[in-house]
């Protein structure tokens, strides 16, 4: 069995959650007899794809940035997939976004289509309406062989906005890539002494405003606490701002690190809140479950579905409700350890290795 994975994500992303779900995949079928696979691209600077040394493509001016090099780089890599899709040698086609492209050469042969959520649907208003992102994901998900949902609650969404039949959808979780048992090798960073983590993006629905404003309060009355963000870019001006009205400027510190540095990162944080409004799946949830620190999250979407009862919840649109979570953890030496201890065994219950075999069974079931 072979399987065509195309360039769409290690074109677009240099780290992320979705070029790491098929890096891992790839990974897991570079050792599995029965899994041939090619990755139909020619330049790359993606991250994780460094760590395959069996895979012929060039890096892309990487120390160079420029305006339209994304848009010269899908161009570039959009005509090797063509080409490759046009031959015809694989059996199987698991396109890495959702650009529908590949429809005018995929002849009959099936293809499998990843949904990781469905923010642009329940979230519409804050993407710009020239975004296709929901317009392509719908007619993909219509012509699928099949659709893998990376969570019940995805598969739900995906029912519901796209009125598919539910027994076209596979429900395969994901799982944590980090490794705490690297993160004090050669480790130079220069962190706070006490601090609560946020990772990722802080736009929209990941309501980092919101949670800023419900922590504030205490971080003024806390003269050691201070809040590390991972990720997301350096702070904008408009966020500089709203830190000085809030009086707590010099207490959100911004970091930019790599795995190892991560799982560090991580292990010195007292907790991790993830205050999002909606989440496809959460894979921070079970990095910080890995890394031995205490969740406190949003009791939505997918969240409860993978956390189990190892973290403490609050209603996410509720400052109040996100502080009595915050200060209950912080303050409870005893809670904590309770939520470490259960987070570690949460976290078993997921696996790379898992992922890939059920995607395996698709493909196979599919043939």
């Amino acid at each position: 069995m072979k399987v065509l994975y195309d360039h769409q994500i290690f074109t677009s992303q240099i780290y992320g959650g979705i070029s790491r779900y098929f890096f891992e995949l790839i990974k897991y079928f570079k050792n599995d007899d029965e899994v041939k696979y090619e990755l139909s691209l020619k330049y790359s600077n993606n991250y994780y794809l460094k760590k395959l040394n069996n895979l012929s493509y060039k890096a892309f001016l990487e120390n160079y940035s420029f305006r339209g090099k994304y848009r010269l780089l899908n161009i570039l890599n959009k005509k090797v997939s063509k080409e490759y899709i046009s031959k015809g040698n694989y059996d199987i086609f698991h396109p890495t976004y959702y650009d529908p492209y590949f429809l005018d050469y995929i002849g009959r042969k099936p293809f499998v289509l990843t949904i990781y959520d469905m923010t642009h649907e329940i979230y519409s208003d804050i993407f710009p309406l020239k975004d296709k992102t929901s317009k392509r994901r719908k007619l993909l998900a219509q012509k699928a062989t099949k659709i893998i949902a990376i969570s019940k609650n995805t598969k739900k969404d995906i029912v519901r906005f796209f009125s598919i039949d539910e027994n076209k959808i596979e429900v395969i979780y994901l799982a944590n890539s980090i490794n705490p048992s690297k993160s004090t090798v050669d480790i130079n960073i220069d962190l706070p002494k006490k601090y609560i983590l946020f990772v990722g993006s802080r736009d929209g629905y990941k309501n980092y405003d919101l949670f800023i404003e419900a922590i504030a309060p205490l971080l003024v009355e806390n003269n050691e606490l201070k809040v590390v963000c991972v990720g997301g870019g350096n702070f904008k001006e408009i966020e500089k701002e709203k830190f000085k009205k809030l009086n707590i400027i010099n207490k959100i510190f911004q970091y930019s690190v790599s795995d190892n540095v991560l799982a560090y990162v991580y292990q010195k944080a007292i907790a991790f809140v993830f205050p999002s409004l909606y989440e496809g799946f959460g894979i921070p949830i079970l990095e910080s479950f890995a890394s031995g620190c205490p969740v406190i999250c949003s009791k939505t979407s997918s969240l409860p579905e993978v956390a189990g009862d190892a973290v403490v919840y609050f209603d996410p649109t509720d400052k109040l409700s996100m502080l009595d979570s915050i200060e209950k953890v912080i303050y409870n030496d005893e809670l904590k350890k309770q939520l470490i201890d259960k987070g570690i065994e949460r976290e078993k219950e997921f696996a790379w290795k898992k992922t890939a075999d059920k995607t395996k069974k698709i493909y196979e079931e599919i043939l």
